[in-house]
């Protein structure tokens, strides 16, 4: 990955700190995109990488970050949109209008408008990796996953759809599916921590096998499971 320019979303946490730190670690130029000026700053310094402050749900935004990114660097090799969260992890009659909007536009809408807004500059490349990050919960159903499982399968087949339009410009397009992790995600979307054995760095090695493979070879999508997480039926 040496000198290939990389870019996270939600790089300040979880999967996303831990794949800027992976990508770093061998030798890519790594961007880092968040809300929080003060985190993104701070996880910034302490991985010795740029950031950059977006929404991104906010489609203005991204036409802003692909200007800043072509204006610095030129060009873009591997665009991660790891960027997604719960917002509220409840029963689909208990949730709010906004809860629902919030957990789509976070989860699904923000991957559509990534490459929305770089897919024309990945198709004049002629190369170069999006790897979007769904969840288990995109193949497997759980009680008051519901909406939050919507968005993710349809990050998973938009992969899929978005693959075959940019393949014939030698584009890969990938989905890597992580089962339950020890993160902030529990936390922040309002339930109960839980302690796996999967960790952000298995995640973050993973996503660096799947753009390190040589140019011919893309992964479709992979799932990656904690073997202390027991689903039946699987």
């Amino acid at each position: 990955m040496k000198n290939q320019i990389v870019l996270i979303t939600g790089g300040t946490s979880g999967y996303g700190k831990a794949m800027a730190e992976c990508f770093h670690s061998d030798g890519a130029k790594v961007i880092i995109a968040a809300r929080s000026p003060e985190q993104l700053q701070n996880a910034a310094n302490e991985l010795s990488c740029d950031s950059i402050v977006m929404d991104v749900t906010a489609y203005d935004d991204w036409l802003a970050v692909k200007k800043n990114v072509l204006e610095h660097y030129g060009r873009i090799d591997v665009l991660i949109n790891n960027a997604g969260g719960g917002i509220a992890i409840r029963e689909t009659v208990d949730l709010t209008k906004e809860q629902i909007d919030q957990t789509i536009q976070l989860n699904l809408n923000s991957v559509i408008y990534a490459a929305n807004v770089f897919g024309p500059v990945f198709k004049a490349q002629k190369g170069g990796t999006i790897l979007n990050i769904s969840s288990v919960c995109a193949k497997h159903c759980w009680p008051e996953w519901s909406v939050y499982a919507a968005a993710k399968a349809g990050v998973l087949n938009y992969s899929k759809g978005l693959y075959t339009e940019l393949q014939p410009y030698g584009v890969r397009v990938s989905c890597l599916i992580p089962a339950s992790a020890s993160t902030a995600f529990q936390k922040s979307s309002g339930i109960g921590e839980v302690q796996r054995l999967l960790t952000t760095k298995d995640i973050a090695e993973t996503a660096l096998f799947i753009c390190k493979l040589p140019k011919h070879a893309v992964v479709e999508d992979i799932t990656v499971w904690g073997i202390d997480q027991e689903v039946v039926p699987l």
